[in-house]
């Protein structure tokens, strides 16, 4: 990546106030956040399945859940079977819903590093061709990492 103005003396600044990615991980930085995620985009829903099949006890099931429901990508609706208690359940935001190229390009990564292991893959309902994240600019074009400047945005542009 090329630094442009400002951003280009490196001594001068520190990212850790500012940087869009170090604010997502805050959030979803922790492997409970991310596995609970994984699980509601795979169709969980309920509280016990998200924290049983996440792998996570309930404790940290229910402060991540929280928090991702603080955050506006999970909502928490409510309902009740026959007979039992209101409890909830956790579906997918429209902001939930935008870390969709997150999670592809780390299942990615991750059978790269599991190699011939790695079974799992995701494909297209519509052809059956495998799913695989790109980068692109908003005019359409494949950008590289070497094609690609980091700059302060402009007033009033809008990031992505």
């Amino acid at each position: 990546m090329n630094l442009a103005g400002q951003l280009a003396d490196r001594d001068r600044w520190a990212a850790a106030d500012w940087c869009p990615m170090e604010h997502a991980l805050q959030l979803i930085g922790t492997r409970s956040a991310m596995v609970l995620l994984r699980e509601a985009f795979f169709g969980e829903r309920r509280f016990d399945d998200l924290a049983r099949r996440a792998g996570v006890t309930e404790q940290i099931a229910a402060k991540r859940l929280r928090q991702l429901v603080d955050a506006g990508l999970l909502e928490k609706r409510p309902y009740q079977r026959p007979g039992q208690r209101t409890r909830y359940e956790y579906v997918l935001t429209e902001r939930g819903r935008a870390l969709f190229p997150v999670l592809v390009s780390l299942i990615e990564f991750g059978r790269l590093l599991q190699g011939e292991a790695g079974a799992m893959e995701l494909v297209h309902d519509g052809c059956g061709a495998a799913v695989a994240p790109h980068v692109r600019c908003t005019a359409g074009h494949d950008v590289s990492l070497a094609d690609t400047t980091v700059r302060i945005a402009k007033r009033g542009s809008r990031m992505v």
